[in-house]
C-alpha cells in the first residue's frame, strides 16, 4: 500500500541470493577473506558469522564453517530479509504508447534492484502495476538515472524495442540527453559560453565499496578501469548560492555529469561523495542523495511512436525555485 502523499514506506522484503563464482586469483583462499574483499561492505568476522547461521553454501553444499575455495567453485548466500527505506512511488507519465513508456521519475526512486533496494525499485512497481492491471508485458526500464536523479526515464514493455532504444542510450548512438544540474558557482563559465569537459571517468579505490567510478584524482593512486566520456556545460542561471546549469551527455558514463562536475572543482551543491578537488568522501556512496540533478530533455531517440515527440520534464520546484533550504 502506498505511504501518505505518494510515499510507500519502509517494509520487510522476502530475502534474497547472490550468486559467486570464484575466479583464479582466489584459488587456495578462505571463504570469508574472498568475501570480505569483494564485498566492503561486510568483515570477515561478519561472513563467519554468516556462516554459522547457515547463510551460505558452496557447490550446493550448506556451510557450517570457513573453507578453502577452489577455481570454479560457486558461493551462494542466502541473505535474510531486510528493510528497504521508504521511497516515493507516484510519477508522471510523458508518454505512453502501450510499449514505449516514458516518464517523470521522482528524485529518491531507485530504478533498478541495487544498493540495499530489491522491491522498493522502479522496475518492480511496474511490474506489480502491471499484474495488477493484467498487462502480458510490463515495462522495463531501458537506461538508469541514479536514485536521487530525476526527471525523464525511458522504459519498454517488448524486449526488441528496449534492445533497439538502448543501443540509442550508448555513446555512438545519437540520443542527447540534456539535464539541470545545480552546482557550485563556475566562476570561468560565462552566460551563453559553453564549455567542453572530456576528461576520463576511471575506477579508484573506495573504503566502502571497493572500486566506485569516480573523477581523476589529483595526486596519482591504483585506478582499475577508465571510460572517454564527453559532456557540455552551458549557463542556465547564476543564484546566490551557486550556478543552475544545462548539462549536456552524448556518452552515458556511470555518475558522469557527477564525476565531471566535480573534476571541474564545481560539484553538485550537496553531492555528499564526490567532492571539491577531486576528493571522495570515505564515508559516502553513489547512492546517497543530497543534490540536484534533472534529465530535463531527450533528443534524437528514434522510434516510429517518437515520432512528433518533443520529450521534457519539468524540474523539480526545489530545483526551478532555487530553494537551497
Amino acid at each position: 500500500m502506498a505511504g501518505p502523499s505518494g510515499w510507500r514506506p519502509a517494509a520487510l522484503n522476502n530475502g534474497w541470493v547472490y550468486c559467486d563464482r570464484v575466479r583464479a586469483g582466489e584459488n587456495g583462499r578462505l571463504l570469508s577473506v574472498v568475501m570480505a574483499e569483494r564485498y566492503r561492505h561486510s568483515s570477515e568476522q561478519t561472513w563467519l558469522q554468516r556462516v554459522a547461521a547457515a547463510e551460505l553454501s558452496c557447490n550446493g553444499v550448506t556451510l557450517d564453517k570457513d573453507r578453502i575455495l577452489a577455481v570454479g567453485d560457486v558461493i551462494h548466500w542466502q541473505r535474510p530479509a531486510w528493510l528497504e527505506a521508504t521511497i516515493p512511488d507516484q510519477w508522471e507519465t510523458i508518454h505512453d504508447d502501450g510499449d514505449v513508456l516514458i516518464i517523470d521519475k521522482p528524485s529518491g526512486l531507485p530504478v533498478m534492484p541495487g544498493g540495499g533496494f530489491l522491491l522498493h525499485t522502479l522496475t518492480a512497481l511496474l511490474e506489480r502495476k502491471s499484474r495488477s492491471i493484467g498487462e502480458a508485458l510490463a515495462p522495463k526500464p531501458v537506461h538508469r538515472l541514479g536514485r536521487f536523479t530525476s526527471g525523464l526515464q525511458v522504459c519498454a514493455r517488448r524486449p526488441d524495442t528496449r534492445a533497439e532504444l538502448s543501443k540509442q542510450f550508448r555513446p555512438e548512438g545519437g540520443c542527447r540527453k540534456t539535464y539541470l544540474a545545480w552546482t557550485r558557482r563556475v566562476e570561468s563559465l560565462k552566460q551563453g559560453q559553453t564549455l567542453m569537459v572530456t576528461s576520463d571517468v576511471v575506477e579508484r579505490r573506495h573504503p566502502l565499496l571497493g572500486w566506485i567510478w569516480a573523477p581523476e584524482p589529483k595526486i596519482s593512486e591504483p585506478l582499475r578501469k577508465r571510460l572517454s566520456a564527453q559532456t557540455a556545460i552551458q549557463l542556465r542561471e547564476r543564484r546566490d548560492v551557486g550556478d543552475l546549469l544545462e548539462v549536456l551527455i552524448s556518452t552515458g558514463r556511470p555518475h558522469q555529469i557527477r564525476i565531471h562536475l566535480a573534476q571541474m572543482d564545481c560539484p553538485l551543491l550537496g553531492d555528499p561523495l564526490y567532492l571539491s578537488d577531486q576528493e571522495l568522501c570515505a564515508t559516502a556512496t553513489p547512492g546517497d542523495g543530497g543534490y540536484q540533478l534533472h534529465a530535463w530533455r531527450l533528443e534524437g531517440l528514434r522510434w516510429p511512436s517518437l515520432k512528433a515527440l518533443s520529450l521534457h520534464a519539468q524540474p523539480p520546484k526545489r530545483l526551478a525555485d532555487g530553494d537551497a533550504s
